[in-house]
């Protein structure tokens, strides 16, 4: 998400939503628990005459249509959208894979749009919109309705551009996969470190370790692209910070993507246990 002064209104977002679901915390944590009975309860009624029934050429079959296609399915390897903290969009995560087939160009930007115009990114960007209200960035937006349909507007500008840059049209161009491929094991400092290094090693539709061109000129076209519509400074050095800034927005989203799905089945053991 691109913003002039992003650090400090960007830490006070992510500060109120943390709050805000440590408040909604028992409700979020029941429901997570509750989500995989369904699945053990159809898996339990096996009669003795099932058995010999089940054919094994079906569990043979390991190409899912659906996954095939880059969407979410009930396969383990690609949750179904296993959202971030309960709340922020997860489509392009894949845990306990080690190679998928390549995703088309209109897979991409399927993929992107979901993310990008999920509810929860419009109450996001909201909240970040009054942030910058109230802390009175972009002075010439001036204050009122007026004036936070103008930051709102920016935001939303923002967020969409890079999103579809570095997720859809230089992956498509490079022919890179914008997935971000869970390590989920090794230790603490193994695991940060790769997920870390993701905004410059991704992998290809090859399925090959490549320098993460989609990430870095993603960004810096995002970048270069809000000097159009940013009231200013339009300057190479704010354009520069503002490029280094999504990068490293970028890798911390990556470190949340890569340790939410140990967290989240923590809390849901934790849930069923008390």
């Amino acid at each position: 998400m691109i913003d002039r002064t992003p650090w400090p209104n960007g830490v006070v977002c992510l500060t109120i939503m943390v709050c805000t679901l440590g408040i909604l915390h028992p409700t979020l944590a029941q429901q997570a628990a509750q989500a995989p009975a369904p699945a053990s309860s159809q898996t339990q009624p096996a009669s003795p005459q099932t058995p010999p029934a089940t054919p094994p050429p079906q569990t043979k079959t390991t190409t899912d249509p659906a996954t095939a296609q880059g969407q979410p399915t009930s396969n383990p390897k690609v949750p179904q959208n296993d959202r971030i903290l309960w709340t922020l969009p997860n489509y392009l995560t894949v845990e306990n894979a080690t190679s998928l087939p390549p995703l088309t160009t209109g897979q991409k930007f399927k993929l992107v749009g979901q993310g990008t115009f999920d509810p929860v990114e419009f109450a996001f960007l909201a909240l970040e919109s009054g942030v910058n209200q109230a802390s009175n960035t972009n002075p010439t937006f001036g204050q009122g309705l007026k004036g936070y349909g103008k930051r709102y507007a920016l935001a939303f500008g923002d967020n969409s551009v890079e999103n579809f840059m570095a997720g859809a049209v230089f992956p498509s161009a490079f022919r890179q996969d914008p997935r971000y491929y869970q390590l989920g094991k090794g230790s603490f400092l193994h695991r940060a470190g790769y997920a870390g290094l993701r905004v410059l090693v991704t992998r290809g539709d090859s399925g090959k370790a490549e320098f993460n061109f989609s990430e870095i000129l993603g960004s810096a076209s995002a970048a270069a692209i809000s000097n159009a519509y940013h009231p200013g400074p339009r300057t190479f050095g704010s354009s520069a910070n503002v490029w280094a800034t999504q990068i490293g927005w970028d890798a911390v989203s990556f470190e949340m993507k890569e340790f939410w799905p140990d967290v989240h089945r923590y809390l849901a053991r934790h849930h069923r246990k008390s």
